[in-house]
């Protein structure tokens, strides 16, 4: 049976991708709440909801599918069965159990599926609930102190992280903090029951991994090599774990991993954050990453009796042509490494590039200088709408999970 996921490189042409429209958890966010949120500012919805819709129509407009991870939730808890396992699940997770738990669910039994997934999403207000038996941290304590029982899941449209595709399969995540970690338990319901991806995937990883991934650090950069960045969000021993199971799957053709270092910040959280692909020879970084040319790089192989071979590097670009066999490569750096453009335009997602086809990008158009940069190099640059969807510190490809991209040609 053919996958349902099939993703072999970072641009081979897209067809089909995850995305999830920003709702009203990204405006259930309080000054207070903000840093825990991982936030830097509150989002105007009604100019983020235009600025994401306008990017899913120009990736409709260039042939590509968009798929809303909420709609698959609400036709996976339309089963009774399953929304209940979901929601003890999710619930539990927020260590509601007994009978706070069973007061909850009296009232999303009150709601339309449609109704409790956006719940789930824009977080469940203190004052929609009347607790029969209250426990402690319902009514006592700086958690009692908030407006929110559940709380929202503003970083939800970075659909990037809780989950990432790699050939015919993927990892679920588990994700680094507690404000993330609804996402990927959303997308293991979806993998396991929605019939569109049910038995049809491998799963890498799945999200209770003892150690931290996310898929901003997931980078594949052909059918059979994965940069992984060591991050903020992203611990070696995940790498190790990933390692091991695509070396030793007889389902991966996986044989290469680049374990990229990375500094370990709220600006640089991901390693797409700081360095994308977007071309067979071309790559977008940003040059404050790369310390004269010095950075702590590993290449991972299968070794004997299922172990793990070695070796360490210093140069990125030298990095990259070793693993992927090419003579010569093309670095572009962000904000054309200016001092003062470059750390604005990073910090604004411009080295956060989405490739449709090779040599073809999505970014913010608020990252003028490089944009300018990627045209002088040859890249086609389509430019979205940037002044709210960037305050959640994400671009295009953090906002896109892709579930199907075309081969490329070798």
């Amino acid at each position: 049976m053919k996958s349902a996921i099939e993703v072999n490189s970072e641009i081979g042409r897209l067809k089909s991708v995850l995305l999830h429209r920003p709702g009203k958890e990204i405006e259930n966010i309080t000054p207070a709440t903000m840093k825990r949120m991982l936030f830097d500012d509150v989002p105007f919805q009604k100019i983020a909801d235009e600025e994401h819709d306008y990017f899913a129509h120009l990736l409709r407009d260039q042939g590509v599918e968009t798929v809303y991870i909420e709609d698959l939730l609400e036709d996976v808890l339309q089963d009774d069965e399953v929304r209940d396992d979901f929601l003890t699940t999710y619930l539990a997770e927020h260590y509601y159990t007994g009978n706070s738990a069973e007061d909850i669910k009296k009232y999303f039994e009150t709601l339309s599926i449609h109704e409790l997934v956006s719940t789930i999403y824009a977080g469940l207000r203190r004052d929609k609930i009347h607790f029969e038996h209250p426990s402690l941290h319902e009514v006592s304590g700086p958690d009692a102190e908030t407006p929110f029982l559940l709380d929202p899941l503003p970083n939800a449209y970075f659909t990037r992280d809780p989950q990432a595709s790699m050939g015919s399969g993927l990892t679920i995540n588990r994700m680094t903090f507690e404000a993330r970690r609804p996402e990927s338990l959303i997308t293991e319901y979806v993998m396991k029951y929605h019939p569109r991806f049910a038995g049809k995937i491998d799963v890498w990883l799945d999200r209770y991994n003892d150690a931290r991934i996310e898929g901003g650090d997931e980078l594949v950069l052909n059918d059979h090599v994965v940069a992984i960045g060591c991050s903020q969000r992203t611990s070696t021993r995940s790498i190790e774990k990933l390692a091991h199971k695509l070396f030793d799957d007889p389902d991966s053709h996986f044989d290469t991993i680049v374990a990229v270092e990375i500094p370990h910040n709220h600006a640089m959280m991901h390693l797409d954050t700081v360095f994308t692909m977007v071309n067979y020879d071309q790559f977008t970084v940003f040059p404050g990453i790369m310390h004269g040319g010095k950075m702590n790089i590993n290449i991972l192989h299968p070794g004997n009796d299922h172990t793990i071979k070695m070796e360490h590097r210093t140069s990125l670009p030298a990095t990259l042509k070793e693993v992927l066999g090419l003579s010569e490569i093309d670095l572009m750096e962000t904000g054309n490494g200016d001092p003062v453009a470059a750390p604005r335009e990073q910090w604004n997602d411009g080295s956060n590039n989405l490739a449709i086809a090779p040599g073809e990008v999505v970014t913010y158009d608020r990252n003028y200088v490089s944009i300018k940069v990627m045209r002088e190099h040859g890249i086609k640059v389509h430019e979205i709408f940037s002044s709210e969807l960037s305050r959640g510190r994400g671009g295009a490809r953090c906002m896109s999970q892709p579930i199907v991209r075309e081969p490329l040609d070798n």
